[in-house]
């Protein structure tokens, strides 16, 4: 409820209310003389008193009356104390010193004010508790660090504003979420403070300045200094991070192959003011172990890998740890477990050659022997009748229909072109669909025939990675070895890993056995990643790239510019010729082999998705008599692990090859199940991926005092430090009262007063034709 004082003012100045009275007078003093002329008839009185009423009426008005109402509240100003409690305060980041200063300031300020008769007494008690203070305060050195919540105490205390209960209501509560995942909002209780907080006059509001969530509280900030009411922040915690080695990321590949080593990237991030070497552990759930010997680097993240070999079949997690650091402080973030699992693969390859040269000859038997990879090899032989080989890995002809081709995962195509009888545009826009829709990869590997030159007319010039020269098809020969070179990107690649360091891998490509022909390539395209240059030739746009990659649509193409790789089996057989394309299989089949069934396929970006971060899901349904499905309704129901389900939709793409896109934003961390169906064939697929937990807010983050000062400026408050919370008692003393909220009606302007106005002339207009004077 709230009490209303209503009064009727004027606008006027001596001037205007001597012309008023003026022209009130002279209008009287002339109705009087019409009156008296008309022998004091009395309807011409009347008319006569409506006249003088209407100049009496617009006289008024000439002074710009107003009606206003104040309405001063009935509570009494409240002062607001907020005090953070989420999680980032359990961070023990805040000396003993500090909270035995603000203890004894807090004493002081409450003795200050509870008594002011006594003011000799009261001085010798504040002068006691400063000695204890100080006398504590020297062997504070001696104590552990405190924690932001365990400092942030004295502010929640109601002592600490007992000398303001005598003219304010002091309200003390705490804001934040126990539920790390959830984050810190420091808008959320600002903003409800003031919409809820009648009469509220001041706010003070202890914490870190640590927020992650919610809207930016410079915008609550603004709200309260349109209002008028000053924020006083009380900054808790360090601005600077912790000494700690934090495991940042495990991104544990989907799945891996039995007997093939699995590469698992992760990344450490270190506050530590020195560089220092340590032995990161992965251990398996079939207890396996592998260790690895890794540089962290000051101050900054480091980005690493670790090879493990699996024995058998199965799902498997795997955990890395990262040894304490003598000098860090947090230690229950040096270790993350992921799950993985692992299979028998068939990997379904397609090669597509003219002649059987020697490249051709000895990646065929890579690819044959290797156990994990079934290859088909189509050879088109030009001139001769012919086409195919001798033994089972040969197929008499390209693949007919989408349902043939569309079982290979990976597709080679050597010094093959669209001339001669060889690929026909048709069968380059069925590669390419394969690739952009089927997340199939494709690997150009040209020759010296140069009949690759072809396909830039094809459907397939679009997914070239790099621009090749037209005058010059045969490509470059030399007697001379030319030599790859890696570059950065090609050195961290796991295509171009042969040896198991990263400076043993350099030696080996360095050593490699050099190529004798290279393509004519003039530049990369924008947008691939080169992986090896040229060593010695360049032209205007740089060394001439030889390994180039690039992502098309949902699959990935490779360019190799050289047919020399077979030479890498000098002296070292097939050590690192195997072991090359072996990977480039693999890291272009991965993706499309994530979840498979016999009509449906499913895969998914990022395969390691954070908390928060949207999953782009990609399924391949086929019909039962194995062609793509164009049209149907695709469901992935997935459920968290938490026991909550969410069904997504999957949206047709409309086009031949059976595609179905949707997405998903995981919201907890952990393994997720999916199931995927659809309706029209009665198919379903079951899947799962795994969500990195990334709870938003942490302990050990470095507190940002930089947000409460920023807050304090805008509202016209102050940032006080936690040891002086004095000076905010004594600013919050001096306080006035919110001022009653005036509303004004101005009466000279209103729209009724205008129509009653033109009502009183319309009248007297009617009263002088009604007494026949017009």
């Amino acid at each position: 409820m709230n009490n209303a004082i209503r009064t009727l003012t004027f606008v006027w100045t001596s001037g205007s209310l001597i012309l008023s009275v003026a022209i009130v007078a002279a209008t009287t003093a002339l109705a009087f003389y019409s009156w008296r002329r008309s022998g004091f008839r009395a309807s011409i009185g009347w008319l006569e008193l409506l006249r003088v009423f209407a100049v009496v009426f617009v006289a008024v008005l000439f002074n710009q009356p107003e009606w206003v109402e104040e309405q001063r509240p009935e509570n009494r100003p409240t002062i607001q104390v907020l005090w953070d409690d989420s999680v980032s305060m359990q961070t023990r980041d805040v000396s003993q010193s500090a909270a035995i200063q603000s203890a004894a300031s807090q004493s002081a300020a409450s003795q200050s004010g509870s008594s002011q008769s006594g003011s000799s007494q009261s001085g010798s008690s504040q002068s006691g508790s400063s000695q204890s203070a100080a006398s504590q305060s020297g062997s504070a050195a001696d104590r552990p660090l405190r924690t932001r919540r365990e400092s942030v105490e004295g502010v929640a205390q109601a002592t600490t504003w007992q000398s303001l209960r005598e003219r304010f209501d002091v309200k003390i509560g705490a804001f934040g979420n126990a539920d790390a995942a959830a984050g810190s909002d420091l808008h959320a209780p600002l903003a409800a403070t003031l919409e809820n907080t009648k009469n509220l006059v001041g706010v003070v509001l202890a914490s870190d300045g640590d927020w992650n969530s919610g809207p930016a509280p410079l915008q609550a900030a603004t709200r309260y200094r349109m209002k008028g009411i000053p924020i006083f922040t009380v900054p808790i915690g360090r601005p600077t991070r912790l000494p700690d080695v934090e495991l940042l990321s495990l991104d544990a590949p989907t799945f891996g192959v039995s007997g093939k080593s699995v590469r698992v990237p992760f990344t450490v991030d270190s506050s530590l003011p020195r560089e220092y070497v340590t032995t990161v552990t992965l251990k398996a759930s079939d207890g396996s172990e592998v260790t690895k010997e890794v540089r962290v680097a000051p101050m900054s993240r480091t980005r690493e890998w670790i090879l493990w070999k699996p024995a058998e079949t199965g799902d498997f997690t795997v955990t890395l740890t990262v040894p304490k650091h003598p000098d860090e402080t947090i230690t229950d973030n040096n270790a993350l477990t992921a799950p993985i699992a692992i299979r028998q693969e068939k990997l379904q390859v397609l090669v597509v050659e003219s002649y059987p040269r020697w490249e051709y000859r000895y990646l065929r038997n890579a690819l044959s022997r290797d156990p994990g990879v079934e290859v088909s090899c189509l050879l088109f032989h030009p001139g001769l009748s012919k086409v195919g080989g001798g033994n089972k890995d040969y197929i008499a002809k390209f693949p007919e229909g989408l349902d043939e081709l569309s079982r290979y995962d990976v597709v080679f195509l050597g010094d093959i072109g669209v001339d001669g009888g060889q690929l026909t545009a048709e069968q380059c826009r069925l590669l390419k669909g394969l690739v952009e829709f089927q997340a199939s990869g494709l690997v150009f590997m040209p020759g010296w025939q140069g009949r690759q030159i072809s396909l830039a007319d094809t459907a397939l010039a679009e997914l070239y990675p790099v621009v090749l020269d037209p005058s010059q098809p045969e490509g470059w020969g030399s007697r001379t070895p030319g030599q790859f070179e890696l570059t950065e990107t090609g050195r961290r690649s796991l295509l171009t890993k042969l040896a198991d360091t990263q400076d043993d891998n350099l030696e080996v490509w360095e050593d490699l056995p050099g190529f004798q022909w290279y393509a004519p390539v003039v530049r990369a395209k924008a947008g691939t990643e080169v992986l090896s240059v040229h060593k010695d030739v360049a032209n205007e746009f740089g060394r001439l790239p030889l390994l180039v990659t690039r992502t098309f649509g949902a699959g990935k193409v490779l360019f190799m510019g050289t047919d020399g790789a077979w030479r890498w089996r000098k002296g070292v057989e097939d050590k690192y010729h195997y072991r090359f394309w072996g990977q480039v299989v693999r890291w272009m089949a991965y993706q499309r082999n994530m979840a498979k069934g016999e009509t449906m396929r499913l895969y998914y970006s990022p395969d390691q998705p954070q908390v928060r971060q949207t999953v782009a899901l990609n399924a391949n349904v086929m019909d039962r008599g194995g062609e793509p499905l164009a049209q149907g309704e695709v469901t992935a129901k997935i459920t968290a692990p938490s026991g909550k389900s969410e069904v997504v939709r999957l949206n047709s793409t409309g086009d031949e090859w059976g595609v179905f896109n949707g997405s998903f934003t995981a919201a907890e961390p952990g393994k997720h199940d999916v199931l995927l169906a659809c309706r029209q064939t009665g198919a379903t697929l079951n899947a799962s991926f795994f969500v990195q937990g990334g709870d938003l807010e942490r302990v050990g983050r470095p507190a940002r005092p930089e947000v409460l000062a920023e807050i304090a400026r805008v509202t016209r408050g102050k940032m006080v430090a936690a040891d002086k919370t004095t000076e905010i008692v004594n600013s919050l003393a001096n306080l006035s009262e919110q001022p009653p909220i005036t509303r004004r009606l101005q009466l000279w302007s209103h729209p009724l007063v205008g129509g009653l106005l033109v009502l009183l002339l319309g009248a007297f207009w009617v009263g002088r034709k009604a007494v026949g004077l017009i």
